[in-house]
């Protein structure tokens, strides 16, 4: 009795003060939890009360699991689990999509201290669907299927890529239950039917953020890859029917599941791409609106020997470096803002060139040409130095959207739409084609400088 009362009064304090009632719910569940323990109940009684009071209130599952985790981060101060618990999961919505990428990782503690005490209970509700997708597929289904497809199964770190099953090895290490894992399936598939206005429509596609955007970009064979240049940078390059063991830092993934086959993919992550346009645009005010980026780049012949590493946030692949932090080396006094800006422009590319060095290192096989994606890759300027800094034709198709576009070809090829990867060939078209104008020389100085440029950022945040 008294836990409920508890929770009912922390909730109404919160409607109390305007905000909306899923968010009271939130703060309230994880008030509750590191109260209950303070005042001497058990850990694992007081998280079982914050679910149950969670689901109770909440009613759907993603925000009872807001509430439920933002509990456990840390159990002895309420105030820090109160923003703890809506930055993982404000309105219930963003806990499940974190999910999707790492549950396993997010489980273990890689944000704060994610109630070991409860991990069951975790998984009851996010990873019994093993991502966003499989937990909307069962929505729209209304619980008749519970399935995810191989590609978003190989993101959970749960999943053995060669046997294309889950792995029985980390499942007792991390207790979860085989049982509790939804069935995987292939990409392209008439998995259920959901109804709309009466009407039952297939669910016939689902696949991996960025490996639908490889599909979209029809990247079939092996050597094809796909770069997707969003706030951050992607990429993808098929490698076929065999896995590619990285020596590079890169990650080996499954690209597409098809008529009982698998193709599988390297991936490369750029922490900050477009992002630091953003950055230039939003904190150091150098112009209005980020397309300005492409017109002050141009106003200089080069970069006058500056060069910004974009590490905000560590550097992805291929250097891992969670420690390195942002830099800019070469300022000198004829140094203008439209050469920090033509900086942070090539700092997008350096970073995907570094990528393509290594997928081409570790599989033997030379990219022939890029197909670009994404925001960012309207950017002439910010294209054509890609195509000089790789030496290779960078290719954007008409339909910069492919992520959307590869899902729409997997769930066509499902229900009879087209009749196999040819015909989806046929319908990619190109927009605009870069090809590399810089001599090789010129090209290995400017990389050369850029990894000199690298090296000053990396554990910059480390402690001593």
């Amino acid at each position: 009795l008294f836990p409920s009362l508890l929770f009912t009064a922390i909730t109404c304090i919160v409607l109390g003060m305007g905000l909306p009632t899923t968010a009271a719910y939130v703060i309230a569940a994880s008030i509750l939890a590191p109260s209950l323990i303070k005042l001497g109940l058990a850990p694992l009684t007081a998280h079982l009360f914050v679910f149950y009071f969670a689901c109770l209130s909440a009613i759907t599952p993603p925000v009872a699991l807001a509430a439920y985790a933002g509990a456990g981060i840390a159990k002895t101060n309420p105030m820090t689990t109160a923003v703890e618990a809506c930055k993982l999961g404000f309105a219930g919505f963003m806990v499940p999509f974190a999910f999707c990428y790492n549950p396993a990782m997010m489980m273990q503690g890689s944000v704060g201290e994610i109630i070991s005490v409860a991990i069951s209970a975790i998984i009851g509700v996010a990873i019994m669907s093993a991502g966003f997708q499989g937990w909307l597929l069962w929505k729209l289904t209304g619980g008749a299927v519970h399935a995810t497809d191989v590609t978003n199964a190989s993101r959970t770190m749960l999943f053995d890529i060669h046997k294309l099953d889950w792995d029985d090895t980390l499942l007792k290490a991390l207790n979860i239950p085989r049982t509790m894992l939804p069935e995987v399936r292939s990409s392209s598939e008439i998995y259920g039917y959901t109804e709309i206005q009466g009407v039952k429509v297939p669910i016939a596609g689902m696949a991996g953020d960025q490996q639908a955007a490889l599909f979209g970009q029809t990247c079939f064979d092996a050597g094809e890859a796909k770069n997707t240049y969003g706030t951050g940078c992607f990429l993808l390059m098929n490698t076929g029917d065999t896995p590619c063991e990285s020596h590079n830092g890169l990650v080996t993934t499954i690209a597409v599941g098809l008529g009982g086959k698998v193709q599988y993919a390297l991936e490369g992550s750029v922490f900050v791409g477009g992002a630091v346009i953003q950055w230039l645009r939003d904190e150091l005010r150098l112009f209005s609106e980020s397309r300005d980026a492409e017109y002050y780049a141009q106003k200089v012949p080069d970069n006058g020997g500056v060069y910004l590493v974009p590490a905000f946030t560590g550097l992805g692949a291929p250097n891992w470096d969670m420690h390195a932090r942002g830099c800019i080396v070469g300022i000198t006094r004829g140094t203008r803002r439209e050469h920090i800006i033509r900086a942070a422009q090539e700092s997008i590319a350096y970073q995907v060139a570094d990528l393509v060095r290594a997928m081409e290192a570790d599989t033997g096989l030379e990219l022939s040409s890029l197909k670009a994606d994404g925001g960012a890759s309207r950017d002439r300027f910010l294209m054509q130095f890609q195509s000089d800094i790789i030496g290779r034709t960078v290719r954007r198709p008409v339909i910069r959207e492919t992520t959307a576009l590869g899902a729409a070809y997997l769930a066509g090829l499902a229900v009879g739409v087209w009749k196999n990867k040819d015909e989806l060939r046929q319908l990619w078209n190109c927009e605009m084609e870069y090809t590399p104008a810089m001599d090789a020389a010129r090209r290995e100085k400017l990389l050369h400088q850029w990894h000199r440029a690298v090296q000053r950022s990396l554990a910059w945040d480390e402690e001593e």
